[in-house]
């Protein structure tokens, strides 16, 4: 199962009045597992940066100016996510302008039941707690110190941690073969494990004493006795 993890950064809040995106972060999951694959463009928003924005993210108008503009990304984009599941920490605001940006180059949109969104879970597991993605990193231990501001793939990748840890752990399916997990496209997945007899059985752990002192204590009961009744 392949899932991309994903961010951006913008000049703003609302795509309909006039605000872009500037930085799309991703990271490849597989089976719950992070591949080491990223996907990380800055993108110039042709536009100026509005204050309140550069004070979230610290991008500016001299470092966007070279930077390229959506329409030259937009494919390497798709072709980088595919047609995986999107994992994102509040979906409605990215996917609204992932759309846009894609709408104005004549791009298929991306559906919204493609995005799984953290926050939604976070605030069903844990109602009435703060569920941003610092306060998800201080609960789940996870090491934010070097997000001094917001950046798309720096928040990607904590996302990731802090998602593994909201389906239940690092390892929610107990893929714990160590090939698997060096290897994530090995075809072997946790479901296709299944409980065996033994082809030993274990050596009995009774001495000679204790197995005869046992069937004494059977006969003594008589025929009540549970060891003599079949489940």
């Amino acid at each position: 199962m392949r899932e991309i993890v994903l961010d951006t950064e913008t000049t703003g809040f609302e795509p309909s009045e006039g605000d872009r995106i500037v930085e799309i972060g991703a990271v490849e999951l597989f089976n719950h597992l992070p591949t080491g694959k990223t996907y990380h463009q800055y993108i110039n928003p042709e536009r100026m940066m509005p204050k309140e924005a550069f004070d979230v993210h610290g991008l500016g108008d001299d470092f966007l100016r070279d930077k390229p503009v959506f329409r030259s990304i937009a494919q390497a984009f798709l072709d980088f996510i595919g047609d995986s599941q999107l994992i994102i920490h509040n979906a409605s605001f990215d996917m609204k302008f992932l759309n846009a940006e894609l709408a104005a180059v004549n791009l298929p949109s991306l559906p919204m039941t493609r995005a799984t969104d953290t926050l939604m879970i976070a605030r069903r597991k844990f109602p009435g707690s703060p569920a941003t993605l610092d306060a998800l990193c201080r609960r789940f231990g996870v090491d934010n110190s070097g997000r001094e501001k917001h950046g798309a793939l720096l928040d990607s990748e904590l996302l990731a941690e802090v998602y593994l840890e909201l389906v239940g752990g690092r390892q929610p399916d107990f893929g714990l073969n160590p090939t698997q997990q060096s290897n994530p496209t090995a075809t072997q997945t946790a479901s296709d494990w299944r409980p065996r007899p033994r082809p030993i059985p274990l050596p009995p752990r009774l001495t000679e004493a204790e197995s005869a002192a046992h069937i004494a204590f059977i006969e003594k009961i008589g025929a009540a006795a549970i060891w003599k009744k079949r489940l």
